[in-house]
């Protein structure tokens, strides 16, 4: 199959994977959310700390190295299964044994059961990871959109099951435990791959010269996204950071699902193919940006305006302290979604290095800035949270910019249809939910509000400019800028259709 065939399939699945994943996972947030108290949240939100930590050092690295080589090998899979295998047996052990300790630290006993039950991923996670790599190496997200929406399904109805029980955290638990072994499952079902008795260091060696610099990028990425939940669960307790941890559980499912949508995962892949035809790789960048900013922009204004309403109706009101840190986090979205692909362009070019340089420069930040916002709570951390994100933009641009040459007023007009668009869209918005308030109930004026807004987005860009209107339909079509057929590799591995 050629590669343009390839790269739509790809953005097709990674679409279908990630976006029903997400809205899943979203549908069966919103249930949890009403039956369980803020307190269970945040008591797995403090484990997750924890849990996070330890997951940094799981793959080593491994799996991006592995879809980002050339030249790859069946040694290097072996070695990289059975080096994942040691690292998260021996994690899994370490976690479940240091358990006491993290609970004594945050001063809640209950912790203890939960994070060693949690640990059990380690293990789960470090049985699948080579043959994740491989499938989207291959760009096989077929399979696993597959694994992903059939592992997340079971998940949740166990999970919502013992909620309606009563379980109440253990609902939370249980939920990722069941998700983590359905993976596995489907993910070793699905592979025609199985491990060799065979370690070569050699291999290891090439492996993890590029997955330490991953391994320290993602250290950084866990001081970055986990700093505030510390922080919070430390200096303010488990219920602060209940509504503080679904703020930013709305805010991670916006961004993780703007980024797939708009074709994250084949971009990492396709992009790696072209590292040495920057021509290609340029187009390709602007590209997506151009695409992700026409869907990300309004998206994220959206759910700012529309938050109050959004909380109320799918959360209940119990959750309205959450209501002002989704509206600043949904501004964090925008650039996270947008500038990711800043990052995987850098990868793709062999500098994983630069990506752990600008992780050197951004953990010092969000530390600084979430430590002394954290005196006036969780509104303050989110604000310091955004006025980061923002301020540090620019600075992978500027990488970006070394590596393939691109031009800054190129790069930002890509910004400016969606942009007009939007706000033309929400004061559209701003007009119906002033007109409307007092007239409709929450769930009538939201259906309005989204329906309005989405209608005057589109036609409003239709007529600034219909091609890019077709072009989002089209956003497969970043193929173009790849080679049309990839030369079978002898060590190729095949999976069932």
């Amino acid at each position: 199959m050629s590669l343009r065939q390839k790269a739509l399939k790809g953005v097709i699945w990674s679409a279908i994977q990630n976006g029903g994943r997400q809205l899943l996972s979203l549908a069966v947030f919103f249930i949890l959310a009403r039956l369980l108290a803020p307190e269970a949240f945040g008591l797995v939100a403090l484990a997750s700390v924890f849990i996070a930590l330890l997951e940094v050092f799981l793959d080593q690295g491994f799996s991006a190295a592995i879809i980002q080589r050339q030249d790859l090998q069946s040694e290097h899979l072996d070695t990289a299964f059975w080096t994942n295998l040691f690292i998260g047996t021996l994690i899994t052990s370490s976690s479940i044994a240091t358990a006491s300790l993290a609970a004594s630290f945050f001063k809640q006993p209950e912790l203890t059961s939960i994070i060693r039950w949690l640990s059990v991923s380690f293990l789960l996670r470090s049985l699948c990871a080579v043959q994740d790599a491989i499938f989207q190496r291959n760009l096989a997200f077929k399979t696993l959109a597959i694994r992903s929406l059939v592992a997340e399904s079971i998940g949740s109805l166990v999970g919502v099951t013992m909620a309606f029980m009563e379980f109440g955290v253990w609902s939370l638990v249980t939920r990722q435990l069941v998700s983590d072994v359905v993976q596995v499952l489907v993910l070793w079902w699905a592979s025609d791959w199985r491990p060799k008795f065979k370690f070569s260091q050699k291999h290891f060696q090439n492996l993890f010269s590029f997955g330490i610099n991953i391994v320290g990028i993602n250290l950084l990425l866990f001081f970055n996204k986990r700093t505030d939940d510390f922080l919070i669960g430390y200096f303010l307790g488990p219920i602060p950071l209940g509504y503080y941890a679904i703020a930013y559980q709305v805010f991670t499912i916006i961004t993780q699902l703007l980024s797939y949508v708009t074709g994250s995962p084949v971009a990492r892949s396709l992009f790696s193919r072209l590292q040495q035809e920057p021509e290609r790789l340029r187009q390709a960048f602007y590209t997506v940006t151009r695409v992700a900013s026409l869907i990300a922009i309004p998206t994220c204004i959206g759910v700012t305006l529309l938050a109050p309403e959004l909380v109320k109706v799918l959360f209940g009101t119990q959750w309205t302290k959450s209501i002002p840190v989704i509206q600043i986090l949904s501004f964090v979205s925008v650039v996270n979604s947008i500038g990711s692909f800043s990052n995987i362009v850098i990868q793709a070019c062999g500098k994983p290095s630069w990506n752990l340089l600008l992780g050197l420069i951004n953990t010092p930040a969000n530390l600084i800035a979430f430590s002394v916002a954290v005196r006036w709570g969780i509104v303050a951390v989110a604000l310091a949270f955004a006025i980061r994100a923002y301020l540090f933009f620019p600075i992978p641009l500027f990488c970006v910019r070394q590596l393939i040459d691109i031009k800054p007023l190129v790069y930002f007009r890509q910004f400016l249809v969606p942009s007009v668009a939007s706000l033309i869209m929400a004061a559209t918005i701003f007009v119906a939910q002033y007109a409307l308030r007092n007239l409709l109930n929450n769930s009538l004026l939201l259906g309005i509000c989204i329906v309005l807004g989405m209608s005057i987005y589109l036609i409003t860009t239709w007529l600034i400019s219909p091609n890019l209107i077709r072009e989002v339909f089209k956003i497969a079509n970043i193929h173009k800028f790849f080679p049309k057929r990839v030369t079978p590799n002898k060590n190729s591995v095949i999976f069932r259709k």
